[in-house]
């Protein structure tokens, strides 16, 4: 390499759309695997980045998707101030769009991926890398079918990162993401660590971003955790950290003893390397606590202190860091109420107060004058809550979609499963309504009639909804009905009469529209 770099500058001028494509491909493999630039590479590297936009109309669609890539990985290899690197990038977006009916399966993978990486590095979202985007989706479709494993694996990853860095998702966004899905269930025993954790975080990431909950996200996601287990002595540290925070991410999507088992092997594995980063330790330290939350939300399940020690230890590591990130610094602010530990740092939180929020409150006010009610606020260092009613200790969470997996009112996700568990330890009663069932007065009402017995004060008529149960890993329904945990649902106000009295309630007969 070093015998060959001064080379590169002094024949310059006399290398080909093809050599200028290898070379670039070449130095960006070499940083790849590890190799420190020596004197002369970034120069080697400037001089050649200005014939890529000389010569741009010259490179066939093979030669821009290995381009691009490189550029890519020149880009996560902190190369991004090499002069002309942005330069070059922008002049071939437009040849993606011009030749996208040419590339292969692997050249469509690629150019995804870099279109992702160089986002997520800070390269501009320009028209053009936006048109470019828009171009490879409908290709992704096409040719489903054909994908290997590891472009499977990457096109999941790129479109989850996209979304995250503000891809709109549109149908054909939408049309990709599920096309590919039941790939992931056809060639299961065939993906390597790296992609298996590439899926499950990227799942993970588009559910955390709106991707509606399909049969075939659970599938895919059901069809891979075993191979976690599987594999585990062949994960690295950061794939660890993103499997222990995807898992938890995924919330109750997941059952509960599948995410104990897998924890408890992650955690051993990573928790006996001294050397961790302070990004792994963070995820890690989050997804444990998740688990944590999950098992104490189940009055059935045991605590798992082996977990807890791993947490503990975790934030040990953790304590004397300075944490810039916001989302960091909550993530240890959470952990040290959980240990009952001393808060190392103050987080910021935003508040937000939704119409449905306000209409509750002022429903709750009018039919309870005497009570003192506050909002958004922030307890012991965690989440502002929505609603508080401090003479009781009780919370009330007004819960929107993005508390649940996929938005669909049903399952929670983890950061949700751990604010409550938060609360509940603190010594907190959390009332949970979902905002779909705050609508109208007529829906409120049996929520108010509750709190009003809860309270002290007597409702104005029997059958309101029982608050006090919660759709954790529990179910809602007594174990004697026949009902597993999994079957999350609400009681209706007779249900909820007939548990309280053991009689069966008289049932109001349905109108006949």
């Amino acid at each position: 390499v070093a015998a060959l770099l001064p080379h590169v500058n002094a024949q310059k001028a006399n290398f080909k759309p093809q050599g200028i494509v290898n070379l670039l491909w070449a130095m960006a493999k070499l940083l790849d695997n590890g190799y420190e630039p020596i004197s002369g590479f970034e120069e080697a590297l400037a001089v050649l980045l200005p014939h890529v936009n000389a010569q741009k109309d010259q490179f066939d669609a093979r030669g821009i998707a290995n381009l691009l890539w490189a550029m890519a990985k020149l880009t996560d290899n902190r190369q991004h101030r090499t002069p002309g690197l942005k330069e070059a990038v922008a002049a071939l977006l437009p040849h993606v769009n011009a030749q996208k009916d040419q590339f292969n399966t692997q050249d469509i993978a690629n150019l995804l991926w870099a279109m992702a990486k160089l986002v997520d590095s800070g390269q501009n979202r320009t028209p053009e890398l936006n048109n470019t985007v828009a171009a490879l989706l409908p290709q992704v479709n096409a040719q489903k079918a054909h994908f290997k494993p590891q472009e499977i694996a990457n096109l999941l990853w790129a479109m989850a990162k996209l979304v995250d860095n503000g891809q709109e998702r549109t149908t054909e966004f939408n049309e990709a993401v599920i096309g590919l899905l039941p790939d992931v269930n056809a060639q299961k025993a065939n993906f390597k660590p790296q992609g298996i954790v590439n899926l499950l975080w990227a799942m993970s990431k588009l559910v955390d971003n709106g991707q509606e909950q399909t049969p075939e996200l659970k599938v895919a996601v059901a069809v891979l955790l075993p191979y976690v287990n599987a594999q585990i002595a062949n994960f690295k540290p950061q794939g660890i950290a993103n499997l222990l925070w995807a898992m938890a991410k995924l919330g109750e999507l997941v059952e509960l003893n599948v995410v104990t088992s897998t924890f408890e092997s992650l955690v051993f594995r990573i928790s006996e390397n001294p050397q961790l980063s302070q990004k792994t330790i963070l995820m890690s330290l989050w997804g444990i606590m998740v688990c944590c939350a999950r098992l104490s939300l189940v009055s059935t399940a045991n605590k798992n202190h082996m977990l807890e020690k791993h947490m503990d230890d975790l934030f040990n590591r953790l304590e004397n860091t300075f944490l810039h990130n916001e989302e960091d610094q909550r993530t240890i602010a959470q952990a040290a109420s959980w240990l009952g530990r001393a808060c190392p740092v103050v987080p910021h939180y935003h508040t937000n107060i939704s119409n449905t929020q306000v209409d509750f409150r002022d429903q709750l006010k009018s039919s309870i004058p005497s009570l003192r009610i506050e909002e958004e606020k922030s307890l012991i260092s965690l989440p502002p809550v929505d609603l508080l009613l401090p003479d009781h200790n009780m919370v009330i969470e007004i819960q929107g979609p993005f508390h649940y997996v996929g938005g669909d009112f049903n399952t929670r996700n983890g950061s949700t499963l751990l604010k409550i568990a938060l609360l509940q330890k603190a010594g907190f009663e959390v009332i949970e309504i979902p905002v779909t069932m705050l609508c109208n007065q007529d829906l409120m009402k049996p929520y108010i009639d509750q709190i009003k017995t809860r309270t002290g004060i007597p409702p104005q008529e029997h059958g309101s909804v029982s608050l006090k149960r919660r759709w954790a890993d529990a179910a809602y329904v007594t174990a004697d009905k026949g009902r597993q945990p999994s079957d999350h649902r609400y009681l209706t106000a007779e249900e909820h009469l007939e548990e309280q009295t053991g009689k069966p309630a008289k049932r109001k007969k349905k109108n006949s529209q």
